[in-house]
């Protein structure tokens, strides 16, 4: 059950960028892919033609007598789909676009998804020396014919799949506590060779050629049995020196499946929080590198009968896009404008006082008008640690795992108090300049701040150290 949830997000990470609004062939972003967790061919990134060739993470997990892990390796492989017309002598010419009849295709490079088990292993067999499994994906040609209404072979479209080669490498070692550090790793192993499979510089490699060679979105699941894997972002204290220790290299492995379970890993080229699920509400698949779904939605369809025509013959997996967000009832499309989670119904945050008080009302008066003349976030205060904080007080940052990439850069720095928020469902937020920012005092009078939770900050002294503020 847990890989199957995995799966889920694991496929929103495999195509994430794949194709990009407005799903034209013909859009200038759409003629340099592709997205996130390429592995070159080796060579090709420092050439300038493509992206490094490797990537690995390390994993903490807690193993018993019996544990075992599977890898499951997953990615896409660039299949290259040529439209031909037929000539009158019977022959075919390669041509940018071929219409038969009312249908349309692009010549256009297509994807073809992949996932490879390896094991499982017996993690007690696993030594500090790395185990190199390699993987072989065969290349392929595929034709299919086009006929026109009489039956004439109008054309044909002919997919090429060039032939990915690479190594998964897999280690294990002690690490304090009785936990066990899994390093899994990527590595294309791709011969260092031109298209036409004579030896030559990496230089010469074109990007085309890269691409073709390279593995695309590529990501690890990590299943465990008789074993748990340790969160790296929240690590039990027993844990956290052995979790510091840990290293990766384009990519970070997270708790996947649902809440509460430890069994799997999803090794991301994205960063993800642990247990990242994708939202009810994202009914269709726009692969548009993270982009908001309403607007993704919404812009799909201003476009004209002719771009969505051009989308459509581009690839099939836009076509599906703007049928789908063409179906889409007005319910579905409210739906998309945002959703409020866990409201604390009976719970109103005081706005003089850390503290919460009940609603007067019950449930339903989980929020009132009445209640907004009393937000003074310039005055207002939270406890942390025993200790008040409000405007003015210095503070640490040490984002937790509900924290963005941004907010994750900013770890161990320090900064000022500028505001304390108490929002409607219950919660604090505590807003703050960084000391080590140029702009801070401008940030500060145009009223930006960056907003953490309490529990993400460390309380400081006027001189930077621990202790009353």
């Amino acid at each position: 059950m847990s890989l199957s949830l995995a799966r889920a997000v694991a496929d929103a990470v495999l195509y994430e960028g794949y194709l990009l609004y407005p799903y034209r062939a013909s859009s200038q972003k759409n003629q340099a892919r592709w997205q996130f967790g390429i592995l070159g061919p080796p060579g090709a990134a420092a050439s300038g033609s493509g992206e490094e060739a490797d990537m690995f993470a390390d994993c903490l997990l807690a193993p018993g007598p019996q544990a075992d892990v599977e890898i499951h390796l997953r990615f896409l492989q660039l299949q290259s789909r040529t439209a031909e017309k037929t000539d009158d002598d019977g022959r075919f010419t390669a041509v940018d676009e071929l219409s038969v009849g009312a249908a349309r295709w692009l010549s256009w490079d297509e994807a073809v998804e992949r996932e490879i088990t390896l094991g499982p292993f017996t993690v007690a067999g696993l030594g500090e020396r790395e185990a190199v499994l390699p993987v072989e994906v065969p290349g392929g040609e595929d034709t299919e014919e086009l006929h026109d209404a009489s039956g004439r072979l109008a054309g044909r479209l002919v997919r090429r799949r060039r032939p990915l080669h690479a190594e998964v490498r897999l280690a294990a070692a002690s690490a304090p506590g009785g936990l066990v550090r899994l390093r899994v790793g990527v590595c294309n192993s791709a011969a260092n060779t031109t298209a036409n499979g004579t030896a030559g510089a990496a230089a010469d490699r074109g990007r085309q050629d890269a691409v073709a060679e390279s593995f695309i979105g590529t990501h690890l699941l990590l299943s465990l049995q008789d074993a748990d894997f340790m969160s790296l972002l929240e690590p039990p204290p027993a844990a956290r020196a052995a979790a510091a220790a840990c290293g990766q290299h384009r990519c970070w492995p997270v708790l996947a499946g649902p809440e509460g379970q430890s069994d799997v890993v999803l090794v991301s080229p994205i960063i993800l929080y642990d247990h990242p699920a994708v939202a009810p509400e994202s009914s269709v698949a726009l692969y548009d590198s993270t982009e908001i779904d309403e607007i993704l939605t919404l812009r799909v369809l201003t476009l004209t009968e002719e771009e969505k025509a051009e989308a459509r013959a581009t690839d099939p997996r836009a076509a599906a896009i703007i049928d789908r967000c063409e179906a889409m009832s007005p319910e579905e499309l409210q739906q998309l404008h945002g959703i409020l989670r866990n409201p604390h119904a009976m719970d109103i945050p005081s706005m003089d006082t850390p503290e919460t008080r009940p609603s007067d009302a019950g449930a339903a008066a989980w929020w009132t008008p009445e209640a907004e003349a009393l937000v003074q976030p310039h005055l207002d205060a939270v406890l942390i640690n025993g200790i008040p904080v409000a405007r003015g007080s210095r503070v640490r940052v040490n984002p937790s795992r509900r924290a963005d990439a941004q907010d994750l850069f900013f770890a161990g720095q320090t900064g000022r108090v500028t505001n304390v928020h108490f929002d409607v469902d219950g919660s604090t937020h505590v807003g703050l300049v960084l000391d080590q920012d140029p702009a801070a005092d401008l940030h500060e009078g145009y009223g930006r701040s960056f907003y953490y939770s309490p529990d993400e900050l460390e309380p400081l002294g006027p001189d930077g150290k621990e202790g009353m503020p």
